[in-house]
């Protein structure tokens, strides 16, 4: 079956990425794994030893990195809708997170744990229609604060990706009432014309 110019277009872009050619020669599951370093580099998120839980995971590329820098002694709990090849020290629930299934599933592998870190790369497949893809996306969002604040330990941290957008100053509101700090992160492997921002919500009020 032919490929369609914009999929063709985007393989194209996708193989001349530099990210993904960095990722690649760095042994990464996704070019992804850039804006994490990138924010953690900044932020410092993420500490040995801690319990955290990467929403939206597939293939892995934040995963990766989290798990480097919780170390031995830290617990790392992840979860898309997708498959995920099998990472060391990774426990994953492959699930539909707007469904209830899947959260039921995520909370039974926490077993009563307070979670330090919730980061999130979730997002729908996007159709390109704004009016559509925009109240999918926050839906996840939504999904994905509600999880953060009814897991994470007071003074937990939160990451998260967003997209610009009906909704979005909504969003951004809950964050700050549930966050004493909430940053906006752009990293640099975000593609430029990509309307996707990273919001870090930071000391969990509780």
């Amino acid at each position: 079956m032919a490929r369609s110019k914009s999929s063709s277009r985007w393989i194209r872009e996708h193989e001349d990425d530099e990210y993904v050619k960095k990722a690649r020669a760095a042994g990464y599951r996704s070019r992804a794994a850039f804006k994490l370093i990138e924010i953690q580099e900044r932020d410092r998120l993420i500490k040995p030893n801690q319990t955290v839980v990467d929403l939206g995971a597939a293939p892995g590329g934040w995963s990766q990195m989290a798990r480097q820098w919780i170390g031995r002694n830290g617990i790392l709990v992840a979860s898309d809708i997708l498959e995920m090849d099998a990472m060391a020290d990774v426990d994953f629930v492959q699930g539909d997170f707007t469904e209830a299934a899947c959260l039921d599933e995520l909370l039974g592998v926490l077993d009563g744990r307070e979670v330090d870190v919730v980061i999130s790369d979730m997002a729908p497949n996007m159709s390109g229609n704004t009016n559509v893809d925009m109240p999918r996306a926050m839906v996840l969002c939504e999904l994905a604060l509600e999880f953060a604040r009814t897991q994470l330990r007071p003074g937990g941290t939160f990451l998260i990706k967003v997209f610009q957008g009906e909704g979005f100053e909504t969003f951004l509101k809950e964050c700050r009432a549930s966050f004493a700090v909430v940053k906006s992160r752009k990293p640099k492997a975000s593609r430029p014309r990509s309307r996707e921002l990273y919001l870090l919500g930071t000391d969990f009020r509780g």
